[in-house]
């Protein structure tokens, strides 16, 4: 792991550990608001010079995060969480690319 790497993984454990519960719900309240704050911190990630694996790989700690300490609010979010259980690191690291390509459109 690189320097940038370690540095992003840090930044996005801080993020996620100091929001309140309250604005969680907030984002987590349907999928369109999570896209959106997904897609907000994908773009300000880009205007920090992130290349395209550390913002796979910030997504992909976000979507580790909520597999360990959130419920699925909606049925989208129930069908990525069950997809992460079952994903192996290659599967997971897949579908945190596609989700961040996802909230770039």
């Amino acid at each position: 792991m690189n320097t940038n790497t370690g540095t992003v993984e840090h930044k996005v454990d801080n993020k996620l550990n100091e929001m309140s519960q309250e604005k969680k719900e907030n984002i987590l309240s349907s999928f369109n608001e999570f896209k959106t704050y997904l897609g907000d911190k994908v773009t300000k990630g880009e205007k920090l010079g992130l290349n395209d694996d550390q913002l796979t790989l910030g997504a992909k700690k976000i979507a580790d995060y909520l597999a360990k300490h959130e419920e699925p609010q909606n049925e989208e979010q129930y069908l990525l969480h069950q997809l992460w259980k079952v994903g192996n690191e290659e599967e997971k690291h897949h579908l945190a690319h596609m989700l961040v390509k996802l909230v770039k459109e």
